[in-house]
């Protein structure tokens, strides 16, 4: 009887043990030894290849992944204005590998505009670092005969409905900031969304499309090429990489100021010392001579914030972009 107390008794332990493995197993802790990350690091990016969201996720994968210790894989995940990619890592395990890199029209804008979203841009991410900022520029195709943003205005005020303009998708920033546009200047320009500013791009420089108004980095090598005609710079002051074109403010548009910015998030409840890590590794990086210099020739800029700065400065562009789309009666389409 003493011996299948005991028998009974070892079972029930060897069972609470296992129990209480599984449970530990399924919180989101650091490796035993403290060390992370003992693996690959997946960073899911909100749009396609060739656009600044891209390029700001591989200007940063390269050397983080040398500062870790371990392969920073990209994984572009475009469509549903940043949604696709935004849920995905909202639903992930918070452990710190898998990440995502958003930029700040599908992370501040979408949620204004979309009803019904799957994901909270605040509730459901830990903010890690800003990685990118960068003002947008207006490009059009050389065959447009315009020469100046007056000169746009003029000839789409000419030529009702002809023209459109391409974006990376309903409800990112190149969509906000065009509207804004069209309302400041009275004219009608039919929108085109794609799912990122790489194929958007690609039908612009084919003619397909007349107009962008997106970041620098994916127009800088088609801009110095003669392939698209740069007509105004979305910030106060003109760009060093673009410094024959006006900024908004000498083309006429004082208020057509619009930065965007590419930043770095976790899934809600990524314990803080995983978070740090990442963060105090970034920084580095974008202090780097190289990393600025860089960013700088793409007519970007390396702009570090960290974990409570950039979730202060998105409280910040949520208010902002609020008022914005209601003056201008922006929805989404």
């Amino acid at each position: 009887m003493l011996a299948g107390r005991r028998r009974r008794l070892s079972g029930a332990l060897a069972w609470l043990a296992l129990a209480g493995a599984g449970s530990f197993a399924a919180r989101p802790v650091l490796a035993q030894d403290g060390a992370y990350p003992s693996r690959n690091v997946t960073l899911v990016v909100s749009a396609a290849a060739g656009g600044t969201t891209d390029i700001a996720a591989r200007m940063i994968a390269e050397p983080l992944a040398k500062a870790l210790g371990q392969p920073v894989v990209v994984d572009n995940r475009p469509g549903g204005a940043g949604s696709i990619a935004a849920q995905l890592v909202a639903r992930a395990r918070p452990d710190g590998y898998t990440l995502l890199l958003q930029y700040s029209g599908f992370h501040v804008i979408t949620p204004l505009l979309v009803k019904n979203l799957s994901w909270d841009p605040v509730k459901d991410f830990a903010p890690v670092a800003n990685v990118l900022s960068a003002p947008q520029v207006l490009v059009v195709r050389p065959g447009l005969p315009v020469k100046s943003l007056k000169e746009l205005v003029a000839y789409a005020k000419a030529h009702p409905d002809k023209l459109n303009y391409a974006s990376s998708g309903n409800g990112s920033l190149q969509h906000v900031s065009t509207e804004l546009l069209k309302q400041m200047a009275g004219i009608e320009i039919t929108h085109v969304p794609y799912k990122g500013t790489g194929p958007a791009m690609t039908d612009l420089l084919g003619g397909s499309v007349d107009l962008t108004i997106t970041t620098p980095p994916p127009l800088m090598g088609h801009i110095q090429a003669g392939k698209l005609r740069p007509l105004v710079v979305t910030s106060k002051k003109r760009l060093p990489s673009l410094k024959d074109v006006p900024s908004a403010p000498e083309a006429g548009y004082p208020d057509l100021e619009v930065s965007s910015w590419f930043a770095m998030y976790a899934p809600a409840g990524t314990p803080k010392p995983v978070i740090d890590k990442l963060a105090a590794e970034i920084e580095k990086i974008m202090r780097s001579d190289a990393f600025r210099a860089k960013a700088e020739e793409m007519g970007a800029e390396a702009q570090f914030m960290g974990p409570q700065q950039l979730a202060q400065y998105q409280r910040g562009e949520l208010a902002r972009w609020a008022k914005v789309i209601k003056s201008a009666d922006i929805h989404a389409e």
